[in-house]
This record gives structure tokens, C-alpha cells and sequence, in this order.
């Protein structure tokens, strides 16, 4: 879904009575907005954002290789998945639909997908291994776009028409963090729609059957729903927005689930506002962030506390490891210390 906002930066910040947190800022000034980030472990990062830029980082994010990739300068790759030092994957966001592939640390970069509709709008990827991956983006004629892959990202092969729950007119999803879609064990994967109305997607069997569930979260305007989703183990998940509008409002912009995205429920307090990205850093610590703020959760997203005013567009946690980034506009790249 397409939209426009600023964000506003700050650096540091602390909360009395808690043990303190930080957030520290690594790299700024590209002029690229970033809302690709792939955190592989607590070395190897990936980032990728507007005007064809990337960059890979393998020594946790204090040194960056910065590429603006020749001949996609005016794409947006809102979202990218890393594999190792190597190999990395990222989808732009907009028409053409493109898809990048690298193999040698993002030197080099392979076209393996290319879609010139005029309707054509993707809006994030996940992968539930090293071979099998699936991308969805907004749909056309009442049907979500679907693409899969099952060769690491060579190939791609549209499966739209395996999810036969057609999407009302005004409904989409937002291109917000890459974390819209999120994969689980066993072939389980979630989809969150927003705008006129809010719904989870689900599959368990790696997209080929679906059903969807109504979302309790704030829906009924284009700029209104979830903007991001997070599962821990399958079960526990977390979907997080608001209004990017009204991008202060706590106006019911978080809902929680217990049974894999079945049933959904509203937690004690809530965000302080707007935010596009969410993520588990262990079953109980959460992290949100957005234009106006991050916040924390320390008991699995029941009450929250707003950890500082500094905003961003996502925030990952190592695959394997620790490493907690966060990403933004204007090239901005921070760790967060516990």
C-alpha cells in the first residue's frame, strides 16, 4: 500500500525504575530510507531501502558496505532477507516488481523477477528455510498477489490463486517494515491486510489452503490497520499499527493472540502511538517502534512503556543470536542495548 511520512530521530534515552536501555545510532546521512533489514546473526546484516541502495554489514553493524545498485536507482527494495555473508535476497516495493538476488556479499546483483503491471504493488517476504520463501503483495482484481520459491530465491512462481478468499475493495496491506508476513514451523504463515478492513491471513500448509480472521485493530481508512505482525513458536503473536495519519494516537493500534492468530485480544495498555514494526526478542520482550517513538514490553506485549521518542521503520533480532537493530530514514542504522 502506498503512503508518505517523516520521521523524527533521537539517539539515547534511559527509564528510571528499569534496568537502563539504549538505543545507539551506527550509521546516518544516506540518503536512502530503509525499511529492509535482515538480521542473520550476530555478525551478518542486511539492509536495503529507497533509490536501489544496500548495504551488508559483518562485524554487527559497525562497518557497512554501502552499493546503490546500477540501473535501480529509482526503485524502493523495502524488503530484504539475508542468509549468510553471501546471500541475500530483497523484493522492491511499486511497479516494476523486481526481485534481487546476490550470492557473493551483494557485489553483484541477479534479476529473478520482473513484473511491469501497473497494478503490481509487493509488500513483503519471509522464508521458512534456506529453500522455501513466499512474497505477497496488494491485490489485483480482489485476489492477494502470492509468489513462491522453492530453490532459494532462483525462481519464483505465482501461486495467487491457491488463497481463493477474495480482499474487499480497500483493503490491501502496508509496505510498511517487510513484516506484514511472517512464516512459522511447519509451514505455517501469516498475512496481516489493513485499510477498510483488517484481516489475518493464515495458512498451515506453506500457502496452498487459507482462512481469514477478522482483525480487532483500528480499520475503516486507507491509512488505518496493521502494519506489522510477529509470532513467537506459533502460538503467541502480536499485531501492531494504528492510523500513520494520526501517528500519535494510542487509539486501538494493538492486538494479541494465544492460539496462532485464531482469536485475538486486546492487552492492558498499548502503544504510544502509530508504529510499523514489531518484534519478539524473547517470548516475554517486545520491541515497537515508528515515526513518534519505541517502545518496550517486558511481560509479552500485556502493557507496554514508551522507551524514548526516537522513531523508526523496523526493528529485527538476530536469526540466530542476539543482535537487535533498528532502521530508518536518511540511511539511520541503531543497535539497541538491554
Amino acid at each position: 500500500m502506498r503512503y508518505n511520512f517523516s520521521l523524527i530521530f533521537i539517539c539515547f534515552l534511559s527509564i528510571s525504575g528499569l534496568k537502563a536501555q539504549s538505543i545507539q545510532l551506527l550509521q546516518t546521512g544516506k540518503d536512502t530510507s530503509l525499511r529492509g533489514l535482515s538480521v542473520v546473526d550476530d555478525s551478518v546484516v542486511w539492509v536495503s531501502g529507497s533509490k536501489g541502495w544496500t548495504a551488508i554489514s559483518n562485524d554487527g553493524g559497525k562497518n557497512w558496505d554501502w552499493k546503490q545498485i546500477k540501473g535501480y536507482e529509482n526503485l524502493d527494495f523495502r524488503d530484504i532477507e539475508g542468509f549468510s555473508a553471501g546471500k541475500a535476497i530483497m523484493v522492491s516495493s511499486g511497479t516494476p516488481a523486481v526481485i534481487l538476488l546476490t550470492i557473493d556479499g551483494g557485489q553483484s546483483w541477479k534479476e529473478v523477477y520482473r513484473n511491469e503491471s501497473k497494478d503490481i504493488f509487493l509488500d513483503g517476504m519471509d522464508f521458512w528455510d534456506a529453500e522455501k520463501g513466499i512474497i505477497y503483495g496488494d491485490p489485483i482484481n480482489g485476489q492477494m498477489v502470492l509468489l513462491e520459491t522453492r530453490d532459494g530465491g532462483m525462481s519464483w512462481q505465482n501461486i495467487s490463486v491457491q488463497n481463493k478468499i477474495s480482499l474487499v475493495a480497500g483493503e490491501a496491506s502496508f509496505a510498511a517494515s517487510g513484516t506484514n508476513i511472517r512464516t512459522g514451523k511447519g509451514g505455517k504463515v501469516w498475512i496481516a491486510t489493513g485499510g477498510i478492513q483488517s484481516r489475518i491471513f493464515r495458512s498451515d500448509d506453506y500457502g496452498l489452503n487459507w482462512e481469514a480472521i477478522q482483525l480487532p485493530i483500528i480499520q475503516g481508512k486507507s491509512s488505518t490497520g496493521p502494519f506489522s505482525i510477529a509470532f513467537y513458536k506459533n502460538k503467541t503473536g502480536v499485531a501492531a499499527g494504528g492510523d500513520f495519519l494520526s501517528d500519535t494516537s494510542r487509539l486501538n493500534n494493538l492486538v494479541l493472540t494465544i492460539n496462532g492468530g485464531r482469536a485475538w485480544m486486546k492487552p492492558q495498555n498499548t502503544l504510544f502511538g502509530y508504529r510499523s514494526a514489531i518484534e519478539y526478542l524473547s517470548k516475554n520482550e517486545l520491541l515497537a517502534c515508528g515515526p513518534k517513538g519505541t517502545d518496550r514490553s517486558v511481560d509479552g506485549g500485556k502493557t507496554w512503556v514508551q522507551l524514548s521518542d526516537l522513531g523508526f521503520h523496523t526493528v529485527r533480532k538476530a536469526k540466530s543470536g542476539d543482535l537487535v537493530l533498528l532502521t530508518g530514514g536518511n540511511g539511520r542504522i541503531a543497535i539497541y542495548h538491554d
